[in-house]
C-alpha cells in the first residue's frame, strides 16, 4: 500500500498539491510524506485509462446494498468531438487542460451524460481527463456538473472509478454508486462521500513545518 500511494503521489503533484495530500492522509500515509518532501516528486509518463482517488472525506459508513446496485446505471463516458456537450466540458476543466498542455501532453477529453435529478429535464456532465500530466497509479478523476439555467455547478469533485446512477435518491437527486459499493448521495448543495474517513485537518502546515525542521536540522549538522 506504501508504495502503491507514493506512486500515485509523484503524478497528482504535479496537478494538485491539495489533491496529492488528500491522496496521501487517505492512504495513512502521514509520515512517509513527511519524510520524502512534498514538491519533489517527478512527472512519470505514460497512458492511463483509469481514475484518481476521491478527495472528499465524510464520516457515516455506508455501501451500497447488493440489490440497489444492480439496478445502477454506468455512466459511460466517450469522446464527443464538437458537441455541445465537448465545448462546455472543455471550457469547465480549461485549467487542467492547460496544465496538461504545459507538460506537453494533449489530453483526452471523456464526457457523459445522466439524469441525476428527480425533476425532469435535470441533466449532469461528467468529464474525465486523461494524460500522463493529470493522471497517477491511482488513475484519472472524473468531475461532475450540473446545469442550472445558463451556468453549470460542479456537484462532485475527483472521484476514482466507474460511475452509475441508483434508483434511490436524498433530497431530490438520485444516490451515486463509484466502483460498484461506495455510494454517494446529495446533502442539497453537493455529493457526500458515505464512507467514513478521518479529517485532513492542517495536513499540508504539519507537512511544511516538519520539512523546515528536517532542513534546519541539516543546516546545524554541518
Amino acid at each position: 500500500m506504501r508504495s502503491f500511494a507514493l506512486s500515485a503521489l509523484k503524478k497528482q503533484s504535479v496537478a494538485s498539491p491539495v489533491r496529492c495530500i488528500r491522496t496521501l492522509h487517505r492512504s495513512g500515509l502521514v509520515l512517509a510524506a513527511l519524510s520524502v518532501g512534498i514538491g519533489h516528486f517527478e512527472v512519470a509518463h505514460g497512458a492511463t485509462t483509469t481514475h484518481h482517488k476521491s478527495t472528499t472525506h465524510h464520516a457515516t459508513g455506508r455501501k451500497t446494498s447488493s440489490s440497489a446496485a444492480s439496478q445502477a446505471k454506468p455512466v459511460i463516458l466517450s469522446q464527443q468531438p464538437k458537441t455541445e456537450l465537448d465545448k462546455a466540458a472543455r471550457m469547465l476543466a480549461a485549467d487542467d487542460i492547460a496544465t496538461s498542455r504545459r507538460h506537453h501532453e494533449e489530453p483526452l477529453v471523456l464526457i457523459g451524460s445522466a439524469p441525476l435529478s428527480t425533476k425532469r429535464g435535470d441533466v449532469a456532465l461528467f468529464i474525465e481527463l486523461q494524460s500522463a500530466a493529470l493522471c497517477g497509479s491511482a488513475g484519472c478523476s472524473t468531475d461532475v456538473y450540473l446545469k442550472q439555467g445558463s451556468n453549470w455547478r460542479k456537484i462532485l469533485d475527483s472521484v476514482s472509478g466507474e460511475i452509475a446512477v441508483l434508483p434511490t435518491s436524498h433530497k431530490g437527486m438520485y444516490d451515486l454508486v463509484v466502483d460498484g459499493s461506495d455510494r454517494w448521495i446529495w446533502d442539497g448543495t453537493t455529493y457526500q462521500d458515505t464512507i467514513g474517513a478521518a479529517p485532513i485537518g492542517n495536513l499540508r502546515g504539519e507537512i511544511e513545518q516538519f520539512q523546515e525542521q528536517k532542513a534546519a536540522g541539516k543546516k546545524a549538522s554541518h
